[in-house]
């Protein structure tokens, strides 16, 4: 079976990683290589004429359309465009990929989108639902190239209703592939302009009113019960053909842009569908399950949820924590995600009523996916069906094979997300051998009759525990690496907290939510306690103030605790230097133990950091100027001689070296910057 060419490479351990992955899609019943006769159909629309105005599409080229996705993607579904009207409304449209314009039904390559339904991403490599000739280029809204699209046209009122909507075929050209991390830094005011918003200054005025506009279709949502979370799957950085990294994307200004707009769209063709009679299938997700975990853990942070499901009240809940502590978000985000059930595909062929069965976790009850048709089956059969109505055809599709198809792309996504997370195992396996017997502190995520799965906060690694005991879903503990099976994926931990332990640890750490909630709004404030603790794991402080209902504040010295490491039971004063309400931490700084130059150090740390940022995956020259036992250190060459430590790929380097390396990360919290070289 061939490796898919993209992503192949000659190393021996990615390579085997990209074969295993090979392995794990025909296990789970994917066709990962395509048939002969798609690659046939694929060289002649190549031989094609490029895609022309015509009857029925209209001519939008002219229109300042762009594209906001992943540095690194290549198969762009959509682009978007926004007018301000005069009454004040905001006309949003998202143009989609016109997929079915190349890829018509019933032919070889359409039949094995059928079969499959869905790209599958596993992080060495990417198996494309349709060639990459197709998503990476003919059908892709690449920049610069005239492409045919559906275009998805709204009109959003100042409160962020939809007013109407309307959808049509149109020629489009995208004027800018822009990045999220870039654009994001930019809307937060955290990053320079874009290089492209920079020499275009209509495009930066268009990309503020694309802002204005997802603020308005946002808040509209969380009034109406939308649940607010971060996806924070951990996704493999590759340098070069190897997997140097493991890093959770976080959620930005630019990420939620997109989410805001894709949303609108998909509830938008939704309604179009009903208005114009045609059934669909429609996207739910049922009520969770754990809603009763859900409950306790929000009671711990002194909320309180109702004992029934309920998504505006969970949206709220949500609401008020990223506005309490959004440095920490994605730690609650976790646990709630996986408390939540799984979505699905259904038929919906009701056309006069409310529907029963909605999306639970976005507050809505017509809800489609048709934004990604690229990569998702089910969007190319709702396009089929957009174009049929718009052209008051009949319907390409019978109910009866509607119903087929989304038990198919519901069992599909279901298996494909285990294929992705087989790989995940693997790679976080691969990356991880070498720290068996190292301590860690995690978070349960799951917990299950088969046993209980936790993740490290640092890397974001899953695993199974053993002696897990009580500890449920959204508890913190401290674990030890034991076991670790690459090819298979295993990832075994030890529970470093004894059985009859454990629950008055879990107890313990309840408390400390509720301590970090209630300190939260005093960083920066001074405070005297004692040292209360001191191991291999840090030194704690116990403060003298309590909780109006007794309950002690305790936390870890983050700054200074070198001072402190032979002082239990000596009285300090120390500051409050941040908390973590989702996990309970508290963090302290003993000012008196940080010397006046290393403090100088650490904000120019910072400042480089903030620099740096919407800068990841970037390559470097540096010259290293430190090696240490523990640590390999560098500072760019022409780049303001910004220093930070070398993470991978360290091994055989000697001070003076000058070497290329990749940028991982950037934390302007604590002033880290992290780099890694790909070595043979």
């Amino acid at each position: 079976m061939d490796v898919p060419e993209e992503r192949a490479t000659p190393r021996a351990t990615t390579v085997d990683l990209a074969r295993l992955a090979v392995a794990e899609m025909i296990e789970h019943g994917f066709e990962p290589d395509y048939p002969p006769e798609a690659h046939r159909e694929i060289k002649q629309l190549e031989r094609a004429s490029p895609p022309r105005v015509e009857h029925g599409r209209r001519d939008l080229r002219a229109m300042l359309w762009s594209s906001v996705d992943n540095r690194t993607s290549r198969d762009l579904d959509q682009i978007e465009v926004a007018e301000s009207l005069s009454d004040g409304a905001i006309r949003l449209m998202v143009g989609i990929a016109d997929v079915d314009a190349l890829v018509e039904r019933g032919t070889a390559t359409d039949e094995h989108a059928a079969t499959n339904t869905t790209s599958v991403y596993t992080g060495v490599c990417v198996f494309h639902m349709l060639p990459a000739a197709l998503s990476t280029d003919l059908t892709s809204l690449n920049e610069g190239e005239d492409r045919n699209a559906i275009v998805i046209d709204m009109r959003i009122a100042a409160d962020g209703t939809i007013t109407s909507s309307d959808a049509y075929r149109a020629l489009v050209r995208n004027t800018a592939k822009l990045d999220y991390e870039s654009v994001g830094a930019w809307l937060a005011g955290e990053g320079p302009t874009p290089s492209a918003l920079a020499r275009n200054a209509a495009l930066t005025a268009q990309l503020e009113l694309q802002h204005a506009c997802a603020g308005r279709l946002r808040e509209l949502r969380r009034s109406t019960g939308a649940i607010n979370i971060e996806s924070s799957e951990p996704q493999a950085v590759v340098v070069g053909g190897r997997v140097v990294d493991l890093a959770v994307p976080r959620r930005n200004p630019a990420r939620e842009l997109i989410e805001d707009f894709m949303i609108a769209a998909n509830r938008a063709v939704a309604m179009i569908l009903l208005e114009r009679g045609s059934a669909s299938i429609r996207r739910v997700v049922r009520q969770p399950q754990r809603w009763d975990r859900l409950v306790e853990l929000a009671a711990d942070l002194g909320e309180t949820l109702p004992a029934t499901p309920d998504s505006g009240a969970l949206g709220t809940f949500l609401a008020r924590r990223r506005a309490a502590d959004p440095a920490h978000f994605a730690d609650l985000s976790l646990t709630v995600v996986k408390l939540l059930g799984p979505g699905e595909y259904v038929l919906e062929r009701r056309l006069g009523d409310r529907r029963e069965s909605g999306h639970f976790g976005l507050g809505v009850a017509d809800y489609v996916h048709s934004t990604a048709p690229n990569r998702r089956f089910v969007d190319l059969v709702t396009q089929r069906l957009l174009k049929a109505t718009e052209r008051r055809a009949d319907l390409p599709y019978r109910e009866e094979e509607l119903h087929e198809i989304a038990q198919r792309c519901t069992e599909r996504e279901r298996e494909a997300k285990k294929v992705e997370r087989a790989m995940r195992k693997r790679i976080a396996a691969h990356f991880i051998r070498d720290r068996v017997g190292e301590s860690f502190v995690a978070t349960v995520t799951g917990r299950t009759s088969g046993g209980v799965w936790v993740r490290l906060l640092s890397p974001p690694v899953e695993g199974r525990l053993t002696g897990g005991g009580a500890a449920d879903v959204g508890d913190t503990i401290r674990v030890r690496l034991a076991r670790v099976d690459v090819r298979r994926g295993f990832i075994d931990f030890d529970s470093e907290t004894s059985a009859s332990e454990l629950p008055r640890k879990i107890e313990r750490q309840r408390r400390k939510r509720h301590a970090a909630d209630a300190v939260r709004t005093r960083i920066g404030e001074r405070f005297d306690g004692v040292v209360s603790g001191v191991s291999e794991h840090g030194v704690w402080v116990r403060l003298d103030e309590k909780l109006p209902d007794g309950t002690p504040i305790e936390g870890k010295v983050v700054a200074g605790y070198k001072a402190l490491a032979s002082a239990t039971g000596k009285r300090v004063s120390v500051t409050l230097a941040g908390v973590n309400t989702a996990l309970g931490f508290i963090d302290f700084e003993y000012t008196a133990g940080v010397e006046p130059r290393k403090r100088e150090r650490l904000e120019r740390k910072r400042e480089a950091a903030r620099r740096l940022v919407g800068r990841i995956g970037e390559q470097f020259e540096v010259e290293v100027t430190g090696v240490t036992a523990k640590a390999v250190w560098v500072r760019t060459v022409g780049e303001a001689g910004i220093e930070g430590r070398l993470v991978r790929g360290f091994r055989g380097l000697e001070k003076g070296a000058r070497i290329s390396v990749t940028l991982l990360g950037a934390d302007e919290e604590k002033g880290f910057i992290d780099f890694a070289r790909e070595v043979g």
